[in-house]
């Protein structure tokens, strides 16, 4: 009998949490996809690389989705079953909070283990993948990249390049370019044509054009250079693909915890908080989806949502008081997370009659 009890309720948990999480990652993806196609559209991102890109976004968002996905599973279809009373008929056949905890299990404890690893190390390897997609995509940007007859930056020194027209090589016509040297110096090139060429060095390029004039000078000053030029070649350095300083949720977890700042601090603690989350929530959601028979499936959503809200903007706001340092590193998040257990443990004991046991 416990067998079929459980695993009636591990199938409704689990297809539950499988449409619920499924249609929160496609709108997500749906507007991810937008502007991924955007980016493609401004040159920012190659286009054979725009599903690599939503497919690493698909994992970052995962971190988030699979417990707040787990928590509204768990309260829907709990919630369908004190609607219809199978729950009370359950209840009177023995089964207590250990009988719905322990199918929940089954789905809790894979989940868990899934998004530790998507928290930890999942989502910072992809977004050092998207992270290096676009500085590839920058540094293989070349001139036929350019539209015709627009303004465009080029290269980490923001130089300035028109071409009235480009050919199918690569070729423009009409160029004109424009970049600061020393300081508030500037220098202006306009020539007939002009392509781009490779160097020696892989991280510089050159922009060589044809039978034009170079312009140096200070704007506002009387004194400015001229040099007529069959041909003339303007390196410019290509960006690095390997950052200088990366941020705190791109690092890997070893090199957090090798750090004492504060912000390394606060970021290793929350990628250990997404699975604590998720098995917190799991377990409130018991007590908070118990309702009266007939009470509705959707009655207690509301308020499910409201402590999902002020559970995460705790742990935001706990986040952001531990890069400051105005809280102890000691204390972090890990409070939020013992008052939420306390309030679990509250309500089991308040719907069950624990308290009375206990006073007793």
């Amino acid at each position: 009998m416990k067998r079929i009890l459980d695993r009636y309720i591990f199938r409704e948990i689990a297809l539950t949490w499988l449409g619920v999480t499924m249609i929160l990652l496609m709108i997500l993806l749906t507007n991810q996809f937008a502007r991924v196609l955007g980016d493609v559209a401004k040159g920012k991102l190659p286009k054979n690389a725009a599903f690599d890109v939503i497919g690493l976004s698909a994992a970052q968002y995962l971190t988030v989705l699979v417990p707040i996905g787990l928590f509204l599973a768990v309260m829907l279809a709990l919630g369908r079953l004190y609607r219809d009373s199978e729950m009370p008929a359950m209840m009177a056949c023995r089964v207590g909070p250990s009988g719905i905890y322990r199918p929940l299990l089954w789905l809790l404890v894979p989940l868990a283990l899934g998004v530790a690893w998507l928290s930890i190390e999942g989502t910072p390897l992809a977004l050092t993948k998207i992270d290096r997609i676009s500085a590839e995509a920058r540094r293989e940007a070349d001139l036929a990249s350019i539209e015709p007859g627009r303004f465009t930056v080029i290269g980490p020194e923001r130089a300035v390049v028109y071409g009235e027209s480009i050919s199918a090589e690569g070729h423009m016509e009409k160029v004109f370019m424009e970049r600061r040297v020393d300081g508030d110096g500037v220098e202006v090139v306009v020539a007939r044509r002009g392509e781009q060429r490779d160097s020696e060095d892989p991280n510089t390029r050159m922009l060589v054009l044809h039978e034009g004039r170079r312009y140096e000078g200070v704007p506002g000053q009387p004194d400015f250079r001229v040099v007529e030029f069959l041909e003339h070649g303007i390196p410019y350095r290509l960006p690095s693909l390997q950052p200088a300083d990366p941020r705190p949720r791109a690092m890997t977890f070893s090199q957090l915890r090798a750090s004492s700042e504060p912000q390394h601090v606060a970021e290793r603690q929350w990628r250990l908080s997404v699975p604590i989350s998720t098995v917190l929530l799991a377990l409130l959601a018991v007590p908070l989806a118990r309702s009266r028979p007939r009470e509705g499936r959707y009655g207690r959503i509301a308020i499910g949502l409201l402590v999902f809200i002020i559970y995460f903007n705790l742990l935001s706001a706990s986040k952001a008081w531990t890069e400051e340092a105005a809280i102890s590193p000691t204390l972090g998040l890990w409070w939020v997370h013992g008052c939420v257990l306390l309030f679990t443990a509250l309500l089991l004991a308040l719907q069950n009659g624990w308290h009375r046991r206990i006073l007793r």
